[in-house]
């Protein structure tokens, strides 16, 4: 572990931490923050609120269907750290795009707005749907064959406890603050970028495929015909599909069952990011460097139960008087909230061993030249499963199924997650 913490002093490593962590942070940032302003200023309707953060997640995952096949076949056969320059630059734009639409919106024209926040996060999906190949690819090619478990978990890591920045300074700030702040991100994760040491192509030069639909499905077979990498990413998936569920029903969970105002809904994502990047840390720990699933069953079962055991405190939750919600400093001075967020905090950290081991597979089953091409694959399953998700929870919210009992549905998927991780360990393992 302190080696992998060594990483960080290290040129080949530290300027790709910095520049996924900003750019993990802008895009959890402006998510957030639209999502908030959505949820606590425009509508007033428990199914819209939910509607519309399924629409959001939905929107953010489309270019992972479309793109993913083009993003890893280029991350294989361009230089990766040209690539990232070029991504970071798009990204100061569609920064600027967003935050006027939420200048449009907060002048009056509320539907345009929406439209161009939307759109913004359309496209800082498809800033996302090529940069994540690489953030993964790229470092079997700069870091040796016993780092990249570590490495890979620092990235993790610092993904999560962006995630937690951006979405705790979004509940704190004013959505035209947060639309500022992004900009400003952008353009430090620009300079970032640039300093990333060269990663050129080590096969041999691929002909791209530009058809989305025939390129997605020939890198798709490719890769799930490899046993280990099958059971891995139906795993990885499937913690997704859970990921996608619960980033849908939260905040109006917190607004309408747990009746708190959007920071106490910041915190509550927050504690999931702090969680997950603990695990991430810990399952490092546990495994020395070595890539293996082997904890990977107990610590999704784990994370079942403590979701059985939110949904029951959820249920016997006092709601603030009506017409009224908790405030941050009412909400976690609550005699239950204590209890509340430390299962949340257990949720994250059993997910967070479950997962990131799993990620490990992707770049060191196959040779370095094909990394990227199987982490776009991973990510065109892995955007089916979060699409499902979100579907399904506009679905059954539109039948009457409240977010308490759709955290069953996430612990009953728990169970399929640790079938799949048992077959992954005992053919590699």
């Amino acid at each position: 572990m302190l080696n992998a913490l060594g990483l960080l002093r290290k040129r080949r490593f530290l300027p790709l931490f910095v520049t996924q962590f900003l750019g993990a942070f802008n895009d959890n940032l402006f998510k957030q923050a639209i999502v908030l302003f959505a949820t606590y200023q425009i509508f007033s309707d428990a199914q819209a609120e939910q509607n519309f953060n399924a629409l959001a997640t939905a929107i953010g995952i489309i270019p992972f269907f479309v793109l993913s096949a083009l993003s890893g076949q280029l991350a294989d056969t361009s230089d990766k750290a040209r690539i990232i320059r070029i991504v970071k630059t798009a990204e100061i734009g569609i920064m600027l795009f967003g935050a006027a639409g939420v200048f449009v919106a907060q002048a009056g024209w509320i539907n345009l707005g929406l439209a161009m926040m939307l759109g913004a996060v359309l496209l800082l999906g498809t800033h996302s749907t090529f940069f994540g190949p690489i953030k993964y690819a790229i470092l079997p090619q700069h870091l040796k064959e016993d780092e990249v478990l570590g490495g890979t978990g620092l990235v993790e890591a610092g993904t999560y406890l962006s995630i937690l920045l951006g979405t705790v300074i979004a509940g704190w700030i004013s959505v035209e603050a947060s639309a500022i702040l992004v900009i400003g991100v952008a353009v430090i994760g620009w300079i970032t970028g640039r300093m990333v040491p060269a990663a050129p192509r080590l096969g041999a030069e691929l002909k791209l495929n530009y058809n989305p639909i025939t390129s997605s499905w020939k890198l798709v077979a490719a890769t799930m015909h490899i046993r280990r990498l099958f059971l891995a990413i139906l795993a990885i998936s499937f913690f997704w599909t859970i990921a996608s569920v619960m980033i849908v029903i939260f905040p109006p969970l917190v607004k309408n069952v747990l009746t708190a105002n959007e920071r106490v809904a910041s915190l509550t994502i927050a504690i999931f990011s702090v969680g997950v990047a603990i695990g991430s840390v810990v399952i490092n720990a546990l495994l020395r460097g070595k890539v293996s699933a082997k904890y990977a069953p107990g610590s999704v079962i784990a994370m079942g139960v403590a979701v059985i055991a939110l949904s029951l405190e959820a249920r016997g939750w006092v709601q603030a008087p009506a017409g009224t919600l908790y405030g941050f400093y009412d909400f976690v001075t609550l005699p239950r909230a204590v209890g509340l967020l430390l299962t949340m905090l257990a949720v994250a950290v059993t997910g967070g061993m479950f997962v990131v081991p799993l990620y490990a597979f992707l770049t060191t089953t196959v040779t370095k030249d094909q990394t990227a091409r199987t982490v776009a694959a991973n990510n065109i399953v892995n955007a089916g499963a979060m699409t499902i998700g979100a579907i399904v929870v506009s679905a059954v919210s539109a039948a009457g199924v409240t977010p308490e009992d759709m955290l069953l549905v996430v612990a009953g998927m728990c169970v399929l997650s640790a079938w799949l991780a048992w077959k992954l360990h005992c053919a590699c393992d």
